[in-house]
């Protein structure tokens, strides 16, 4: 099923959802505020990721002073974000995946998202 506009509105802000709520329950040196479709999350560092939804493209776009810019397609397959500059949809990097590994070595701490997005 291709990813209309609104389908892809309820995607992107449960995505943004999930992401704040981990952020919030992970009881690290994370602040987390979402509006209007924009997620920031700040670490204690001043470290700050602009996580927002790109309609026109209907990607989520992450702004990471980590890694820097990346911007993510709804992979139907595996109902996740996905890379989109990957050379393969096999080999995409999941936005869960990211946010994991990058968030967690920035408080010293795990960090998971749970569950997949919803089909």
């Amino acid at each position: 099923m291709a990813l209309d506009d609104s389908r892809f509105a309820v995607l992107a802000d449960e995505t943004l959802r999930r992401i704040l709520e981990a952020v919030d329950a992970s009881g690290g040196d994370l602040d987390a505020d979402l509006r209007d479709g924009v997620l920031t999350i700040e670490a204690g560092s001043g470290a700050q990721y602009v996580i927002n939804q790109h309609a026109p493209n209907r990607e989520i776009w992450v702004s990471s002073p980590v890694s820097g810019a990346w911007h993510f397609a709804f992979d139907e397959t595996r109902a996740q974000w996905a890379d989109t500059r990957a050379n393969s949809p096999s080999s995409a990097l999941l936005l869960p995946d990211l946010l994991a590994r990058e968030l967690s070595s920035l408080f010293g701490a795990p960090f998971a998202l749970s569950g997949r997005t919803a089909r």
